[in-house]
């Protein structure tokens, strides 16, 4: 019966999709930038192009929203009492975006978080300065080289890996074919600069270096006010046919020494599934409940690969993620933590503006603890894009825990059920 009733009133919140109606603005594009709205589906670094169309200084504002209704059930061994969760919305969320062409070849942008569940105060999430030609030094200069040469600067969110570029960014969800992102949610905003070389026929690389620092201080620890993350990434994409694009790409984050590793705990936005597999006595919220961090402290190499190929509306979109660390004060030797995850989806329609998929995302670590458990999670999602800029999306989903320590909350813990979301952005 309580099946019956979640899909009962998952149909009457999709129904809610008819009556949405929006404006279509086409505000002047800019050059080497991923759109926010459905044309940036399936766009990884935006290509190279050195043709522009800068005239003058020119700001473009723009935002996303995104709401969310919940139907979830979770339940674990019983030797922790869990919160129950109920069946409701959840709070809305909402980014501001600023991207100002400065100057030819020259750009900037800014996230702001507006409303996000760990916040309810607006806060600036990152931002990073792009440097596409060196005219600003003088016309022309260094022009070859710059014809297949990227600069990024800033305080933001590092390439390390694809599924970044997929994941849901607060209310930024239009590119997510899922509400859900992976469970080892690889994601983190460091002050730092990334340079990237495009060859042209599909061969690209990125060589990057942070100061590995999630909150920026000037304070000492050990001696010193942080360490330092290289950042590496090869990859080859190209549409070989109308029909065939193939990618492949290969990341790398690496710290020597980090005051703390946020590689897997720097998303302050917080999982899109509310309140979930948290503890009955606890007043405080887990606001990334359902996600995994295997906590490496100081020190951490983690490498991940992403096969990407679209057949017409069939896509499919691969994660192997391989990683080791430690906290230096307290492990003496490293530990391993795996992600794997397969996605299937495929898009049709007018402009492939409905789709259909599923995921399925899987993680076995060492914690600290010493004890290795797994965590399996399967996603089965749909959306429509009502226009280019409006998505309203489903998705059923079952995470289960497993061989975590007797009197653990996640003993025997699971969650499932059905989420639907609608998501503004433009």
């Amino acid at each position: 019966m309580k099946s019956i009733q979640k899909f009962a009133i998952l149909g009457i919140v999709l129904t809610m999709g008819y009556s949405i109606s929006a404006q279509t603005v086409n505000p002047r594009d800019f050059d080497n930038y991923r759109q926010p709205d459905q044309r940036g589906v399936n766009v990884f670094e935006p290509q190279k192009d050195t043709l522009t169309a800068f005239e003058n200084l020119h700001v473009r504002m723009g935002g996303s929203f995104a709401l969310q209704f919940q139907a979830l059930d979770n339940e674990n061994s019983g030797a922790v009492a869990l919160k129950e969760v109920g069946t409701n919305f959840n709070l809305a969320t909402a980014n501001l975006d600023l991207d100002v062409a400065l100057y030819d070849g020259v750009s900037m942008h800014l996230r702001t978080y507006l409303s996000s569940r760990h916040h309810n105060e607006p806060y600036v999430k990152g931002g990073y300065f792009q440097v596409d030609k060196l005219d600003f030094i003088s016309k022309g200069f260094m022009e070859d080289l710059m014809k297949h040469v990227t600069i990024k600067i800033g305080h933001m969110e590092n390439n390390y890996g694809d599924t970044h570029f997929r994941r849901s960014d607060n209310a930024q969800a239009i590119h997510n074919p899922f509400i859900g992102n992976l469970i080892m949610d690889s994601f983190t905003t460091e002050v730092g600069a990334e340079v990237y070389y495009n060859t042209g026929n599909g061969f690209f690389g990125m060589l990057g270096f942070t100061n590995g620092k999630l909150n920026q201080s000037v304070e000492e620890s050990n001696g010193t006010t942080g360490g330092a993350a290289l950042l590496a990434k090869l990859g080859y994409d190209k549409q070989l046919s109308d029909d065939l694009r193939v990618r492949l790409t290969g990341s790398l984050y690496n710290t020597g020494y980090a005051q703390n590793v946020y590689l897997y705990s720097a998303d302050r936005a917080g999982s899109r599934y509310y309140d979930i597999m948290q503890d009955a006595t606890s007043t405080s919220d887990n606001f990334r409940a359902g996600r995994f961090d295997p906590s490496y402290g100081n020190q951490i190499t983690a490498v991940m690969i992403n096969p990407f190929v679209k057949y017409g509306g069939l896509e499919v979109f691969g994660t192997v993620e391989l990683t080791s660390g430690r906290r230096l004060a307290t492990e003496t030797e490293r530990r391993n933590t795996e992600q794997y995850a397969g996605e299937v989806i495929y898009r049709f329609g007018d402009k492939e503006n409905i789709f259909v998929g599923g995921r399925y995302n899987t993680v076995s670590s060492e914690l600290a603890s010493g004890d290795d458990v797994t965590i399996n999670r399967f996603q089965l999602g749909a959306g429509w894009f009502l226009t280019r800029n409006i998505l309203m999306k489903a998705e059923y989903v079952n995470q289960q825990y497993n061989d975590y320590a007797a009197g653990d909350i996640l003993e025997d813990g699971q969650f499932d059920g059905v989420v639907v979301e609608a998501v503004i952005s433009f």
